[in-house]
């Protein structure tokens, strides 16, 4: 039996996590012959761009956007999609719906980590988390770390939350050593260097990755190279002696795993959900201690050839396949179709 989902896409028309959750997620579930789907598409000045059939597009602002599903709620997600059996909303908005409800939560920082985020984030995390709590049949969460969070900080019971994890990109793969060294020309890099990743606020630990790299080159994807495509990202692992990843906090850590598969050795922290992601396919350090992330950096260069290795094997368990295979299952549980 057809089950007819209902997918918020919205989040396509920004960068970052999210945006490949949802990209890759729903190329997945499009293939699955027994869902229905249905996608809603909320932007006002970026237009949908991908390939998506039965995508409905709107062009609503984000603000109205999130007063509309969050605080007025005076029409329903079906308004918008048509008869749905399940509604899958996105991480910043719930829509009042007469479908089930499934909804993803990737990480709680605006929740447990406030200073991280700006006042009117965590402002709509916690009107959207009050919702969720209220009304959602199914939360799924990227990874145990992030359900464990989960339980600390919400009212939501155990049974209504299902661990699914995330994948890396298909574009993410060993890159040839002819494109690498001309990736390096082009944006100027060094032979060699150290790759961190930079984000909003102190999250991703950048003043001790300074700190543990003096004396090296070190690349900070966001700072030192401002923008790549999706295209570039597995030049630039690939091109990197390591990456660099002592993030105090990660709902998943996509780019440990991206890193992984086009063969770039990581170094990254020992906590949240990061262990959980890497495997044996890593050095854990401590990101509070430089000289923990130090000792990191050195053994890279004694056991580069075996961590390339173990990340490839890695990587192996992950894909977006399986990411919306299971996903699938949770809609069939929730219907029992």
């Amino acid at each position: 039996m057809m089950i007819k989902v209902g997918f918020d896409i919205s989040q396509l028309a920004h960068m970052g996590g999210v945006a490949n959750y949802t990209d890759n997620l729903t190329e997945e579930l499009a293939k699955i012959k027994d869902l229905g789907m249905v996608y809603l598409y909320c932007s006002l000045r970026k237009r949908y761009k991908g390939n998506l059939k039965n995508v409905k597009e709107y062009k609503i602002p984000p603000v109205l956007f999130e007063m509309l599903f969050n605080r007025w709620r005076n029409v329903s997600i079906e308004k918008f999609l048509g008869p749905l059996d399940i509604f899958h909303s996105s991480d910043w908005t719930q829509p009042k719906a007469k479908a089930i409800k499934v909804t993803t939560i990737h990480d709680v920082i605006p929740i447990k980590y406030p200073k991280w985020s700006h006042p009117k984030i965590v402002a709509v995390h916690k009107r959207r988390l009050a919702l969720v709590e209220k009304e959602v049949d199914m939360v799924i969460a990227v990874s145990n770390s992030t359900k464990k969070d989960l339980l600390e900080v919400s009212k939501i019971p155990e049974e209504k939350i299902a661990v699914i994890y995330e994948a890396a990109g298909k574009q993410y793969k060993p890159q040839s050593k002819e494109r690498v060294e001309d990736f390096k020309k082009r944006m100027s890099l060094p032979n060699n260097f150290i790759l961190a990743i930079g984000g909003v606020g102190n999250r991703r630990n950048l003043e001790k990755v300074k700190e543990a790299t003096k004396g090296y080159n070190l690349i900070i994807a966001g700072i030192d190279l401002p923008y790549l495509s999706l295209e570039e990202f597995p030049l630039l692992y690939a091109a990197a002696e390591m990456l660099l990843y002592p993030s105090f906090y990660e709902g998943f850590g996509l780019p440990i795993l991206e890193a992984q598969a086009c063969g770039c050795p990581v170094v990254t922290s020992n906590v949240s959900s990061m262990p959980e992601v890497v495997g044996e396919g890593a050095i854990l350090v401590d990101p509070n201690s430089t000289a923990d992330i130090i000792r990191g950096i050195r053994e890279v260069g004694e056991i580069r050839d075996q961590l390339i290795v173990k990340g490839f094997e890695n990587v192996k368990k992950f894909s977006w396949e399986k990411t919306a295979e299971e996903t699938a299952d949770i809609y069939r549980r929730l219907t029992g179709k």
